[in-house]
């Protein structure tokens, strides 16, 4: 597999849209986030993500409204904004067993600590993880990109999570987001596995290379 440095959103563009496979399950009391938590512990490796109502006004921020955790076929979207951050979820956050993957995990946890306190364990920011493999973008969409050549749709990033219901739309953006974390973590791991990846050469690299095979 020929792994690119970086891709542009021209390219992007012309990928085909990824959707998520599995089930969505939307949480929104107390006893269903238990449950939810209860099979998610089960999961040695999981996705996450977070989302929070855009803010137009200057100085004003909201806190996290949504958390999303998934499996490689079972998305939960916690709806914090109506449950709080529940003890279940503070639990699984903190499990030193399971694994949590996501993207600039800086950010969602420090949202969440706004929330309430705990001590996050067992995390992976993928933005670090790719390094090694040279790939130099940083967002979500050109990562998986670069991967998977599927496209990630942004178009509901900027909408309300505090709807009083969730559209079809949200839910699948929201699901996406984490799954497609633990699918490149995964596809990361397994090429490490086998070594059978190489670093595409830059566009540079490749023109002198070019020069020196007509001499």
């Amino acid at each position: 597999m020929i792994l690119r440095k970086t891709i542009s959103k021209e390219a992007i563009k012309e990928m085909p849209r990824t959707s998520f496979p599995g089930n969505i399950y939307v949480i929104q009391s107390a006893i269903e986030a238990e449950k939810a938590i209860a099979y998610l512990q089960t999961q040695p490796i999981v996705g996450i993500d977070s989302e929070t109502r855009p803010s137009f006004t200057k100085g004003h921020i909201h806190k996290v409204a949504l958390l999303q955790v998934s499996s490689i076929d079972q998305c939960f979207l916690f709806r914090l904004n109506i449950t709080g951050l529940t003890q279940p979820i503070i639990d699984l956050l903190e499990d030193p067993g399971i694994i949590k993957v996501g993207l600039s995990l800086k950010d969602d946890f420090m949202m969440l600590h706004k929330r309430a306190p705990f001590i996050q364990q067992s995390c992976i920011d993928l933005q670090d993880y790719v390094r090694p493999f040279g790939i130099q973008d940083k967002s979500l969409q050109k990562i998986y990109g670069i991967l998977f050549e599927e496209k990630i749709s942004k178009s509901q990033r900027l909408s309300n999570w505090e709807a009083d219901v969730l559209t079809d739309g949200q839910k699948q953006y929201a699901a996406i987001d984490a799954w497609a974390c633990l699918n490149i973590y995964n596809l990361l791991q397994e090429l490490k596995r086998t070594g059978n990846y190489e670093v595409a050469a830059d566009i540079k690299e490749e023109e002198k290379n070019l020069i020196i095979s007509d001499k």
